[in-house]
């Protein structure tokens, strides 16, 4: 039945690898089954036939589609299907985008779309890596225009020694969560969160997998020569040269002003004027102009500034190709906040403010792998503001994202345990102005906030990115901390974020097709001279250490250990008891299951207050032990003395006085307040209790 069924076994980590085609999903250009371990991903690529009207990019969509079946499991919700992707999912969209976008020819302008669907989870072998391999071979066999294939590795660091594709028991070990992307030559796509890892360290992880790719790739290739489809022929969507080369011409000393400013602002103003005058001289000669003049002043402005930094190493703002922008750092900007921080970065200005709750605020989280909740996190906004538009706010999207994930990742390293502050913890990162690094002024706003909030974090982590300008004859240069414009025209924006000791976070994002060990080598030596510089001379400066002391307007936290028998007797039948205790102090109490107990509140009177209800509820009496109580009711035979709330004895009228007692009211009243002794329970559990041998010690 199925004529074109093939199958490619391969063994990759020690583990096996095979790739199915010509099974299912015939109907899309190019697709395979790939199974990694128990792992199982569908990987379809399709393209449109003929580009859209208007198109001036690539309309590429990557999307890493995850099924909760794949882990035996049924959505929650009130729909029980899956909805929008998880933070996750989004993120590996990402990962996977990067590496083989910058692959695909320049002019191509059809629709191209991947979906990856996850279809079977097997822990020991990562879905996201095995859906980037998917994806590279999906579009190799295809008929769609790309320049692949490209293989990826996720890389663990366990006892010091470098793991490729770690099973998940390593990965709880591992102080490194690297993954790479590589072609034959150059490694395309790095994306890491350490531990404090050493430069050196990273750059040898990152080689081995690229030699553990390079093997990989052999397999890939066997697959393409067998069965890959011949490319598609598709109209080019190159400009004109003649064209291009006469308007340059003529506006090429005018563009060159323009740019020669490290003030976005000024420069698009000195832009506008240049861009009116091209339509008004070229526009009988060129009908088409308006159509593709966004595309043609983008590559005028391209081919100056590539010029400057590649020939003339000079940059638009005139620093050198190792300097970094004017730097400032502020915290304590918000009187109510828990803490706050601003970091400027020339014209680029990120606000980070820290919110510290209990640990119940912890995010809760639904996905395919073991990860249920996370109590740090920090989210990213850019607002149109911050780039001069004028345009509506918007929920999120994947940059977003992926951003604010980046930030997260790099601080979570230099985070005090649970047990050493035992708070969740939300920043936000409010990008208030912006020219070029926004997510590397999160990372060092993130280690501000955290500090004037009173977190006692290990130690400060600053980001910074390197960039990269190439010639056609292999040449090439760096430059340290790339404003928007080196970003928008350079080859790469590579984001370094760590420590003094080490790096904690990478992201990589690529416009040519790789990088070799000396590009990367070199960025990480200027990386780190970089946040060496910004955490000893700016945010060190700005708080020399984390606060002492939260904030007075965070939440007070008193810890408790109680029985854990005793948890049901706090918590009450429906969480009545619990509930009770909230209203009545205000405070937020969260139990853990080995009964430790975390008490809130605004103010530490009423955490204590809280405290004091919950020990006496947990109380048990220790026999021979003396306990003020108050006389609650009396009987002939005794008093009843509670010496904790719902804590009752009797004390016996035998045992009210070292005299003859004749009646119970000749001692004591109903209010009285008498310190008594603990002698036992009887064999029904009653507290006995003791006035006479209180006062006989």
């Amino acid at each position: 039945m199925f004529e074109n069924y093939k199958v490619f076994n391969y063994t990759y980590a020690g583990r096996p690898l095979t790739v199915e085609t010509g099974k299912v999903a015939g109907l899309a250009n190019g697709s395979c089954m790939i199974h990694y371990g128990d792992t199982v991903i569908l990987a379809c690529a399709t393209a449109s036939a003929k580009p859209r009207d208007g198109i001036d990019f690539l309309p590429l969509s990557v999307d890493y589609d995850e099924k909760m079946y794949a882990v035996g499991k049924i959505p929650g919700g009130f729909l029980r299907r899956e909805g929008r992707p998880s933070e996750k999912a989004i993120l590996t969209s990402r990962v996977i985008d990067r590496p083989i976008r910058p692959l695909f020819p320049k002019d191509l302008r059809n629709d191209v779309a991947l979906t990856l669907t996850v279809m079977s989870v097997d822990e020991d072998c990562s879905p996201e890596i095995t859906a980037m391999i998917g994806a590279s071979i999906a579009l190799s066999i295809s008929d769609i225009p790309w320049n692949g294939p490209i293989g990826g590795a996720f890389i663990g660091l366990v006892n010091g020694e470098v793991v490729i594709n770690p099973t998940a028991e390593q990965r709880k070990e591992s102080t490194l969560e690297l993954t790479v992307a590589a072609s034959e030559k150059k490694v395309v796509m790095i994306e890491a969160g350490a531990k404090e890892v050493p430069d050196d360290v990273m750059f040898d992880a990152i080689m081995k997998g690229h030699e553990a790719i390079k093997d990989l790739l052999v397999f890939i290739n066997g697959i393409i020569a067998e069965i890959g489809k011949p490319k598609f022929e598709y109209p080019s969507c190159e400009l004109d040269h003649d064209m291009f080369d006469k308007i340059f011409d003529f506006c090429e000393k005018d563009v060159m002003e323009a740019l020669d400013t490290d003030d976005k602002t000024v420069r698009d103003a000195k832009m506008q004027p240049i861009i009116d005058r091209i339509s008004e001289t070229f526009s009988e000669e060129y009908p088409d102009l308006a159509v593709v003049l966004p595309e043609l002043i983008y590559k005028i402005q391209k081919k100056i500034v590539r010029r400057w930094l590649l020939v003339d190493k000079k940059r638009v703002d005139g620093r050198s190709m190792d300097q970094i922008r004017p730097l400032a750092a502020e915290v304590a900007l918000l009187p109510r906040v828990h803490g706050s921080g601003l970091f400027t970065r020339g014209q680029t200005q990120v606000m980070t403010i820290a919110t510290i709750g209990a640990l119940s605020d912890s995010q809760l989280l639904e996905g395919l792998d073991n990860e249920t909740e996370k109590r740090y996190m920090h989210h990213y906004n850019m607002p149109g503001y911050s780039t001069g538009e004028a345009k509506a706010l918007r929920s999120p999207g994947r940059r977003e994202i992926g951003h604010g994930a980046l930030a997260e990742r790099a601080l979570v390293p230099v985070l005090p345990s649970v047990e050493e502050f035992p708070y969740a913890m939300r920043l936000v990162s409010e990008v208030v102005s912006s020219n070029g690094s926004t997510s590397q002024a999160s990372i060092c706003g993130s280690t501000l906030a955290l500090m004037d909030a009173g977190v006692p974090i290990k130690a400060p982590v600053a980001g910074i990115s390197c960039g990269l300008i190439t010639a056609e004859d292999g040449s090439f240069d760096t430059m340290l901390d790339i404003q928007g414009l080196e970003d928008f025209y350079g080859d790469m924006d590579f984001k370094v974020a760590g420590t003094h000791k080490g790096i904690t976070a990478i992201q990589m994002d690529l416009k040519i097709d790789g990088l070799t060990p000396e590009i990367i080598k070199k960025a990480f030596e200027q990386t780190h001279k970089g946040r060496d510089y910004i955490i000893d001379d700016i945010i060190l400066k700005a708080i020399p250490a984390p606060r002492e002391e939260v904030s007075k307007y965070a939440p007070k936290l008193i810890q408790m250990k109680i029985n854990p028998d005793k948890i049901r007797d706090v918590i009450g039948s429906g969480g009545k008891i619990i509930q009770k205790i909230t209203a009545d102090t205000g405070a937020k109490i969260d139990i853990n299951d080995d009964g430790s107990v975390y008490i809130l509140a605004i103010n530490r009177d009423a955490a204590q207050e809280a405290k004091n209800i919950i020990d006496a509820i947990v109380f048990e009496p220790v026999d021979g032990c003396c306990y003020t109580g108050t006389v609650t009711r009396i009987i002939p035979i005794g008093a009843f003395v509670e010496i904790a709330p719902g804590k009752e004895g009797l004390v016996h009228i035998s045992k009210l006085a070292n005299k003859r007692v004749e009646q119970v009211e000749d001692v004591v009243s109903v209010g009285d307040v008498v310190t008594v002794k603990f002698l036992g329970t009887d064999e029904k559990g009653r507290l006995n209790l003791s006035m006479k041998d209180a006062q006989n010690g």
